[in-house]
């Protein structure tokens, strides 16, 4: 079993320390999450809390996805980073593609890239994509990443995109895992065809066992036969605090355990001090980690 370190929505200045401490304590990797825009005005809801109020976003701190990660690749030396995850179809894949094979070349192939389909129209809107048929935008920008963070000549013609014969270079020396996030249907049958892996956005232990069992169906109808060093699972679980809940979760072939130590979704800026998440991450680190 791994082990992800979770902190978002928290003061700019803390990621760097908080990075440190985790690589010195034990982690195998850090989320970093993206948010890209707050609209004043928006109807939309948020899909991952029991009220779908957004307000909790409104002010914090978001410092763009690929620029953390090279700030935070910069003062580590082992820590994995996976972003939690990339809204992907709202970016121009190709842009997205020389950003993340730079950050893998770079780091020493310590990138776990985390990608996903914005849940709110405004992205689409503000950042000039159209949202209809985003999951099929989604699958063509997969397709994109997937071939140019080769290093090698590669073209690609689509509903969405049309890319010319080329290369990037430096290409990543290994391959970008890319780990697909989202519960719906659509994106767990994502992650087995296109991706190598599925992150899990959280809820209760009821429905991420429905989730993991859906998993395990559609990777056995598309004949999926990859191991856990092939294909990682994702997962946020209460089950992940305890020794016991954590080989629950390895025997239901979860391969990497997301933890944190606060709710994040509160309204207002994070009071809590930058020490005392230190502390925490330590603890579980003792406690958990080094035992397991």
């Amino acid at each position: 079993m791994r082990f992800s370190y979770a902190e978002a929505m928290t003061q700019a200045h803390y990621y760097a320390p908080l990075a440190q401490a985790a690589e010195a304590a034990g982690y195998t990797s850090m989320t970093v999450a993206d948010s890209l825009i707050y609209p004043k005005d928006s109807d939309s809801k948020y899909p991952y809390t029991d009220t779908g109020d957004r307000e909790f976003l409104d002010g914090k701190e978001f410092i763009e996805t690929m620029i953390l990660c090279a700030h935070l690749f910069a003062v580590t030396s082992t820590l994995r980073l996976t972003p939690f995850v990339l809204k992907l179809p709202v970016r121009p894949p190709v842009l997205v593609a020389k950003q993340a094979s730079s950050l893998a070349f770079l780091s020493g192939n310590r990138l776990g890239l985390g990608v996903g389909i914005s849940p709110w129209p405004e992205d689409f809107a503000n950042l000039g994509v159209d949202w209809a048929k985003r999951g099929k935008r989604m699958d063509e920008c997969m397709d994109i990443l997937r071939g140019l963070t080769t290093g090698e000549f590669f073209s690609y013609s689509g509903e969405f995109y049309e890319v010319d014969e080329l290369k990037q270079c430096p290409g990543a020396t290994e391959r970008i895992p890319l780990l697909v996030g989202g519960h719906a249907d659509a994106a767990l049958r994502r992650a087995v065809r296109k991706g190598d892996g599925w992150m899990h956005a959280g809820g209760d232990g009821e429905e991420l066992d429905r989730l993991l069992t859906r998993l395990a169906e559609i990777r056995a109808e598309e004949g999926d036969t990859r191991g856990p060093d092939e294909f990682e699972i994702h997962v946020i679980s209460y089950d992940a605090y305890t020794l016991d809940g954590v080989k629950r979760l390895e025997d239901k072939g979860v391969t990497d355990c997301i933890v944190g130590f606060r709710v994040p979704y509160i309204k207002g800026p994070d009071t809590e001090p930058l020490d005392t998440k230190i502390k925490h991450l330590e603890q579980y680190a003792e406690s958990i980690i080094a035992k397991a």
